[in-house]
C-alpha cells in the first residue's frame, strides 16, 4: 500500500518542485512507497494514479557525500540513455537539500523483475533462467562498447592506474574495520598487489554488476540496469570479474547472503565469461585475478559490515551472521588466484 509520506520523502515538498521543474507532468495527488532491497541509496516508487516514477535519494542522516552522489548517479544514467544499454529515462535532478533533506533525482519506473535467489528462479524453469543469465554478459558487452566521450562522460572518471587505485582503495577500507585475526585475507590482498594485470582501453564500469542489479522482463530480456552509484571509467574486466564472482559456487548454506547460482539452468561462470569475451572481443585470459579481486572486495565490505555491528551500528536482523561468511571469500578469492 502506497504512503502518504514515506520516511524521507516529503510528498508535498517534492510535487512543488516537480511542478516548478516539469509542468503538467504530474497529473494528480502522489502516493509513494519505499522499494525495498537497496544496499545504500533509498528507492521510492511514486505515482500520481496515472504515471509511476522512482525517487533515489541519500540514506537518511547520510554524512558521506561522495558515497552518495545523486548527480554522478544522474549523469551516467542519462548519458547511457541514447545507447544499446538499458537504462531508465532520467526526468529531473535536484541537489538543492532544502526539498527533500538531500540531493535526489526522478527517473522513469520500469517493470521488471530483479532476481536474487535461486528459489525466485526454480519458479520459471530451467530454460528461462539460463536465458536471462546469458542477457547478463550481452548487456555488459553492450556497455563496455560505449564510447564515453561520445555520450559525454569523458572525464568521469580516471583510468589511468585505475587498479592500483582500486586495491589501495579497499586496503584502506579493510583496514579501518579490522579487529579481529581474518587468515589468509593479508595473503590475498599482497597476492593481488603483486600480479596487478595490465588493463584493456578504458570504458564505462558499472561497479556492481550482478544479477539483482538488473530487471528482466516476462521475456527474459534485460529492461533496465539499475545502481549506478559505484560507476566510473575504469577497466571493464573487473565488472565481468564480479559478474564471475557471484555466478561461481558458494558454500554458504543459510547464510543470509542471497545466492542465486544454485538455481536449475544456471550457467558457469565460465560459460558467461566466454559469451562475453566473444561479444566483446577482448582478452579475459586473466579473468582469474579479477575474479579474485571481486572475492577481496566482497571480503573488506561484508567485515565492515561485520565491525559495524560488533560497534552496535546495524539495525535489523541476519547481521550477527554477517562475519562467518568473511573467511569464505577470503578463502574463494585465494582459491581462484591460484587458478590464474
Amino acid at each position: 500500500m502506497a504512503e502518504q509520506h514515506p520516511p524521507g520523502l516529503d510528498l508535498t515538498r517534492l510535487r512543488a518542485h516537480l511542478d516548478q521543474e516539469r509542468p503538467g507532468l504530474v497529473a494528480g495527488p502522489l502516493r509513494a512507497q519505499l522499494i525495498e532491497g537497496g544496499r545504500s541509496n533509498l528507492t521510492y516508487r511514486v505515482t500520481d494514479g496515472a504515471t509511476d516514477w522512482v525517487v533515489r535519494r541519500p540514506p537518511l542522516g547520510h554524512v558521506l557525500a561522495t558515497a552518495h552522489d545523486m548527480s554522478r548517479e544522474y549523469r551516467v544514467i542519462s548519458a547511457l540513455g541514447p545507447t544499446a544499454v538499458p537504462v531508465p529515462e532520467t526526468v529531473v535532478l535536484c541537489q538543492d537539500d532544502g526539498v527533500l533533506g538531500a540531493p535526489f533525482y526522478v527517473m522513469e519506473f520500469v517493470s521488471g523483475t530483479p532476481y536474487r535467489t535461486a528459489e525466485q528462479l526454480a519458479a520459471v524453469g530451467p530454460a528461462r533462467t539460463r536465458a536471462l543469465l546469458l542477457g547478463l554478459p550481452d548487456t555488459l558487452v553492450a556497455l563496455h562498447a560505449v564510447d564515453p566521450a561520445g555520450v559525454g562522460l569523458a572525464g568521469f572518471g580516471r583510468p589511468e592506474g585505475f587498479l592500483e587505485r582500486q586495491m589501495h582503495r579497499w586496503g584502506k577500507q579493510l583496514a579501518a574495520s579490522r579487529d579481529r585475526d581474518l587468515p589468509g585475507i593479508d595473503e590475498l590482498q599482497t597476492s593481488l598487489a603483486r600480479t596487478i594485470p595490465g588493463s584493456p582501453e578504458a570504458t564505462v564500469v558499472h561497479g556492481d554488476y550482478r544479477l539483482d542489479n538488473v530487471l528482466v522482463d516476462g521475456e527474459d530480456r534485460i529492461t533496465a540496469v539499475l545502481d549506478w552509484e559505484m560507476s566510473t571509467l575504469g577497466d571493464p574486466l573487473t565488472d565481468l570479474g564480479l559478474l564471475a564472482m557471484y555466478c561461481r559456487p558458494l558454500d554458504v548454506p543459510g547464510s543470509v547472503l542471497a545466492t542465486a547460482r544454485n538455481a536449475p539452468g544456471h550457467p558457469d561462470a565460465s560459460e558467461l565469461v566466454e559469451r562475453y569475451a566473444a561479444g566483446s572481443g577482448r582478452d579475459v585470459s586473466r579473468i582469474g585475478w579479477y575474479t579474485a579481486f571481486a572475492y577481496f572486495k566482497l571480503a573488506v565490505i561484508l567485515e565492515g559490515i561485520h565491525y559495524r555491528y560488533t560497534q552496535g551500528q546495524t539495525v535489523g536482523a541476519g547481521f550477527d551472521r554477517i562475519g562467518e561468511l568473511v573467511p569464505v571469500f577470503i578463502d574463494g578469492g585465494l582459491t581462484t588466484l591460484q587458478e590464474d
